[in-house]
């Protein structure tokens, strides 16, 4: 015991006078900020900051337009009548995202305007232009993951 008690100190000693963390902190909280595209290819989702939170809104679709109407899609499977004719493209589905400090936004929640169920979620990078998504209901581990790439636009 005593001998990891001197080796901590000296590790602690040796980081502070060289100036070298002995955390590092993995990203920076706006390192999500930006443009990402789903995992199917499908949309595009920019996340952005309003505060210290974070959200994301919806600016490309691969088919923007209803294949029957030729007008803009629009959130069909919403639960509230009045947002079934809302557009998608701008729609917010990313909501109330806080970054934890180290390496994951949570306390969030993403809608999918797939099925219209909003579910809770947190975000981390798998790796520097990997955004790993899991929502959930309840616990995370009752939910599922995507993964989202960074996009140039």
């Amino acid at each position: 015991m005593k001998k990891a008690v001197a080796i901590f100190f000296l590790v602690t000693v040796v980081a502070a006078w060289t100036g070298v963390p002995i955390m590092a902190q993995t990203h920076k909280a706006d390192d999500i900020v930006g443009v990402w595209l789903n995992q199917e290819g499908t949309g595009k989702v920019q996340i952005f900051k309003v505060g210290s939170s974070y959200y994301g809104k919806i600016v490309w679709l691969k088919e923007p337009n209803d294949s029957v109407t030729g007008k803009p899609r629009t959130d069909v499977e919403n639960p509230d009548p009045k947002m079934k004719t809302a557009p998608l493209m701008g729609l917010v589905n990313l909501k109330g995202f806080v970054f934890n400090g180290e390496d994951e936004w949570k306390d969030g929640s993403i809608y999918d305007p797939k099925n219209g169920k909003t579910y809770k979620c947190f975000m981390e990078f798998q790796s520097a232009d990997v955004l790993k998504i899991r929502g959930y209901i309840g616990v995370s581990m009752l939910g599922r993951t995507t993964l989202w790439k960074r996009s140039s636009n």
